[in-house]
C-alpha cells in the first residue's frame, strides 16, 4: 500500500494528509482541479495531476497512469448552506464525481479506498454521543451526497471485493504544517472569530444563546487537523474497513470557543447575539471509541486551546488567506 492517489490533495485536510504520507515514505499522486484547493498546498514531493472527477476520462487516465494500491478521497463540495441552495451542484460533484472515481478504480483493479465522510450523514441523532450504529438520516444535500457515496462503496464491497473505510468527521479545526484554513466563503466558526482579532471584522455573530445547553449556545465536536490526518494514516496501515466516527466524545460550546480565542489572541473579540439559525441542533458530538479500539486512534491535539493556538499562528502568517493563484 505504498502507492496512493489522493483526490483533493491541495485542500484543507487533504494537503496535510498528503504531507504526512510523504513523510512516511509513500509515493503520492494528488488529483485535484484546484477549484477550492490551493496549488501552493500541493507538496512538491508528490505528483500533481490537475483534473476533475466530474470528467470520467480525466480520472480514468490518472488512475491508469498511477495504478495506485489505495485511494484517499477528499475531493468534494462541503458547505451545508450551499447544498441547500443548489442541491444538484452537490450531487453532480460529490455523487457523479464519486461514480467516476469508483468506476476508474474498478477498471484498474484498485479495491482500497479511504473516504473523507461526514457526521452530516447522521442528521439529528436520537441521543448523544453519536456512534456508528445510529441510523443515517441526513437533513441536507451535502450529508446526503456523502451517504450516497458510502452506499455505492458498500455495494462494491459486496459485489467487487472493495475494501472501503468511511471516516466520518465532526468539525475539522485548527491548522498544521504552517498552512491556514482558507475557504470562500468562510463558514467555520474559529476562522470567523479570529478575523475579529485580526481586525478584519468588528464582531463575531453568535446564532442563539437560548439552547438547552449549559451556557445556551450550540455545542459541537472539534477535531484538530493533525488528529484527522493521523486517522487516515492508521486506517491505511491497519487496513481498517468500515465506518469510524472521528470525534472527541465531548463538545465545545460557541461561547467556549470565543473565550478560548480571547485567551489565545489577547483580543476582546466583541460578540453580537443573533437569532438561531433554522435547523441547528443544540448539540452534536461523537463517540470515537470504535476508532480507538480498532485503529488505535487517539486525538492528542483536539483540546480547544491547542486548536485555537495553532489556527491563530496560521492566520497571523496568512492574514488574508492565500494570495490569488496560490
Amino acid at each position: 500500500m505504498k502507492n496512493v492517489l489522493v483526490t483533493g490533495g491541495s485542500g484543507y485536510i487533504g494537503s496535510v494528509v498528503t504531507k504526512r504520507l510523504l513523510e512516511r515514505g509513500y509515493d503520492v499522486t494528488v488529483f485535484d482541479n484546484l477549484e477550492r484547493g490551493h496549488r501552493c498546498n500541493a507538496d512538491a514531493r508528490s505528483e500533481l495531476i490537475i483534473g476533475d472527477l466530474r470528467n470520467a476520462d480525466e480520472i480514468l487516465a490518472a488512475m491508469k497512469k498511477v495504478m495506485p494500491d489505495a485511494v484517499l478521497h477528499f475531493a468534494a463540495y462541503a458547505l451545508v448552506g450551499e447544498s441547500m441552495a443548489n442541491p444538484m451542484m452537490y450531487f453532480e460533484n460529490n455523487v457523479k464525481g464519486g461514480v467516476n472515481l469508483l468506476s476508474a478504480m474498478d477498471e484498474v483493479g484498485c479495491k482500497r479506498i479511504i473516504f473523507s465522510s461526514s457526521c452530516a450523514t447522521y442528521g439529528v441523532p436520537p441521543s448523544l454521543p453519536i456512534d456508528e450504529t445510529m441510523q443515517q438520516k441526513p437533513t441536507n444535500p451535502y450529508g446526503h451526497s456523502k451517504l450516497m457515496f458510502e452506499q455505492m462503496c458498500i455495494w462494491l464491497q459486496e459485489t467487487k471485493g472493495f475494501k472501503p473505510t468511511f471516516l466520518r468527521y465532526f468539525n475539522a479545526a485548527g491548522a498544521a504544517l504552517g498552512m491556514v484554513e482558507d475557504h470562500e466563503p468562510e463558514t467555520h466558526i474559529i476562522p470567523n472569530v479570529l478575523k475579529v482579532a485580526l481586525g478584519q471584522k468588528e464582531f463575531v455573530q453568535v446564532f442563539g444563546d437560548d439552547y438547552p445547553t449549559p451556557d445556551g449556545t450550540c455545542i459541537r465536536d472539534y477535531v484538530h487537523l493533525e488528529d484527522l490526518s493521523s486517522a487516515h494514516i492508521l486506517a491505511l496501515e491497519k487496513e481498517a474497513v468500515g465506518a469510524f466516527n472521528l470525534g472527541t466524545g465531548k463538545g465545545i460550546s460557541v461561547k467556549e470557543i470565543v473565550e478560548a480565542c480571547r485567551k489565545v489572541t489577547g483580543h476582546p473579540i466583541p460578540v453580537k447575539m443573533c437569532p438561531r439559525r433554522p435547523g441547528d441542533p443544540p448539540a452534536l458530538y461523537a463517540s470515537g471509541s470504535k476508532a480507538r479500539e480498532v485503529m488505535g486512534w487517539n486525538p492528542k491535539h483536539s483540546d480547544i486551546e491547542t486548536i485555537v493556538r495553532d489556527a491563530w499562528a496560521a492566520h497571523q502568517k496568512f492574514p488574508n488567506g492565500y494570495e490569488e493563484g496560490e
